[in-house]
């Protein structure tokens, strides 16, 4: 069975970006707006390293920031992310990865390595676009088979 980091390696450009907690809003919409991307990992700096602390994302952004009115150039993602992350592990099975999200009514997912290292990001898209190539690619061996080119 298929895990995340057989989704990550399938992925291009698998670059993670992220922003401290005390970035504006205006400043990490702009950058979600620019990399095209609907979610920023919140990552505090310290001596020990970095640490996740939180995620962002276009539904903070509408809920926290557009519907309660608040102004984006002078709140900062750090009081109106995510603090309450749920993350896999690349070793996390993709079905499992899957009903999580499902269950769980998330479209982006960090991945954690067994140190708490950040490993990478997985949207619903990028698992919808494994699950499809890997549909294909069965329907392409089915026909191969059928039509006795096996």
């Amino acid at each position: 069975m298929a895990t995340v980091s057989h989704l990550l390696a399938s992925k291009s450009g698998c670059r993670v970006l992220s922003v401290s907690p005390d970035t504006t809003v205006f400043d990490a919409t702009r950058l979600m707006n620019a990399e095209h991307i609907g979610a920023l990992l919140v990552v505090q700096t310290s001596h020990t390293g970095d640490e996740l602390v939180g995620i962002f994302t276009e539904r903070d952004v509408l809920r926290r920031i557009v519907a309660a009115g608040r102004q984006p150039e002078l709140t900062s993602v750090g009081t109106v992310m995510t603090q309450d992350i749920i993350t896999c592990t690349i070793d996390t099975q993709l079905d499992e990865i899957a009903e999580l999200m499902r269950v769980e009514r998330i479209r982006h997912l960090p991945v954690l390595e067994s140190d708490q290292h950040i490993a990478g990001l997985i949207s619903i898209g990028d698992l919808n676009a494994y699950k499809a190539g890997y549909c294909q690619l069965a329907l392409q061996e089915a026909e191969n088979y059928i039509q006795g080119r096996v």
